[in-house]
């Protein structure tokens, strides 16, 4: 070592940089040389899935998934539909993302919106109220009511936006489009996880996120929105049109029936006459009553300021716009801080599960041939679930049902226990 530092110290000394990769350099030869290792095949090899895995792992929400493809059989990967899949992950992650946030804002608006529209309405009534006393002559009385007659007039204009929209409503929108996003992304990630998905589900899984995109739209302008006051009450449907078989399934009996028989069949179809007659009926009776109401609502509040505005001026006493005020405050208090658009969004998605549950439920028992059709225990189980049931709670639902159709009486039951 004694060699070593005289050596370094004969150097000229340009900079300590130099210095101490000179030194760095004249250490590393005293260091005892190791054995000399070749790269091998398999680790290059090894090197290039890990890159493929890496950039793979960009379409990936989660670690759990990329931990699958990296502990498993990478031959996976290097399909066409896994790769598509995992793009459409990307798309579906980045509109999770997006309804979140606008979800979020458009819950703002309503709370601002509706602050803002019961200040400006209560001050024009108060104003229009200490005009009304007489106890302001000339200039300050006509300030006071030419001030109260133009916050009514904004606030009709306010509330006029604001019922067009339903902020809530909107909001609620939102939220559901996240939910069936997430729900989605979830069956995606389960299908690359446990096998090989095909072309055709690549197409169903591109479909379900564009239908998705048409049920809940985010622009608000360019009639893009959707319709807050139709006619009547719809369900809401978030899935692509499916071609469903008409032709009734023959069942037979053979060993290999995937998991199906008469009796489940029939079980599916009592459970589905269940669904039509009481929980999609409730429902639909109850969006019509939201509808009607926010229908009532919307028109009172902008008509009432109105009314209000035009009592600031023609009125003597004062009397028309604090009343005609006071009433607009709180129907709107109560169509936007009750958030009745949002009930009414609430039951058209209550309305949309009981749809896609039944078309769910024919579409499988239409399908003649068993081996195409989800293996029919895990199917019942899934169907209980979404019901809030047990699989024998379901069985005794659905005799239930027949008793009660052979009896010619209505079941005293609904389908869903969860809403």
């Amino acid at each position: 070592m004694s060699s070593l530092h005289v050596s370094v110290l004969n150097k000229p000394l340009h900079s300590s940089s130099c210095s101490s990769s000179m030194k760095r350099t004249n250490c590393s030869i005293n260091v005892p040389k190791l054995p000399r290792v070749s790269l091998s095949v398999p680790k290059v090899l090894a090197s290039s899935r890990k890159s493929m895995v890496e950039e793979l792992g960009k379409f990936a929400e989660k670690n759990d998934t990329i931990k699958i493809l990296q502990d498993g059989n990478l031959c996976n990967t290097n399909s066409k539909p896994i790769i598509q899949l995992y793009a459409i992950l990307e798309a579906v992650a980045d509109r999770i993302e997006i309804h979140t946030n606008v979800g979020e804002q458009r819950n703002n608006w309503n709370t601002l919106l509706l602050n803002s529209i019961n200040m400006l309405t209560l001050t024009a009534s108060t104003m229009a109220g200490v005009a009304g006393t007489g106890s302001c002559d000339g200039a300050p009385l006509l300030a006071l009511k030419l001030s109260s007659a133009l916050l009514f007039s904004a606030a009709t204009g306010m509330l006029l936006a604001t019922n067009k929209i339903q902020p809530s409503q909107l909001a609620e929108e939102q939220r559901n489009a996240a939910r069936h996003f997430k729900q989605l992304q979830r069956q995606i990630q389960t299908t690359i996880a446990v096998g090989n998905p095909s072309e055709s589900y690549v197409r169903d899984a591109v479909e379900r996120v564009l239908a998705l995109d048409k049920a809940y739209p985010l622009p608000l302008l360019g009639g893009a929105m959707l319709e807050k006051f139709p006619e009547k009450f719809e369900a809401a449907r978030w899935w692509p049109q499916s071609n469903l078989n008409k032709e009734k399934s023959q069942m037979e009996i053979n060993n290999n029936n995937n998991g199906w028989n008469v009796e489940l069949e029939e079980e599916m179809r009592e459970v589905i006459e269940v669904v039509k007659r009481k929980d999609m009926e409730d429902y639909e009776r109850l969006g019509n009553i939201a509808l009607k109401i926010n229908k009532g609502l919307a028109i009172s509040a902008p008509l009432l300021t109105g009314i209000a505005a035009l009592g600031c001026i023609f009125s003597g006493d004062g009397l028309v716009p604090v009343v005609a005020g006071a009433l607009a405050t709180v129907v709107n208090a109560f169509e936007h801080g009750g958030q009745v658009g949002m009930v009414f969004e609430m039951y058209r998605n209550c309305g949309g599960f009981f749809q896609l549950l039944e078309e769910t439920i024919e579409a499988t028992i239409e399908e003649k041939d068993l081996e195409k059709r989800e293996n029919g225990e895990l199917f019942e189980l899934k169907m209980a679930l979404q019901l809030g049931r047990s699989v024998s709670q379901l069985r005794e639902l659905a005799s239930k049902s027949a008793s009660c159709r052979i009896e010619q009486r209505e079941i005293d039951e609904f389908a869903s226990k969860l809403f």
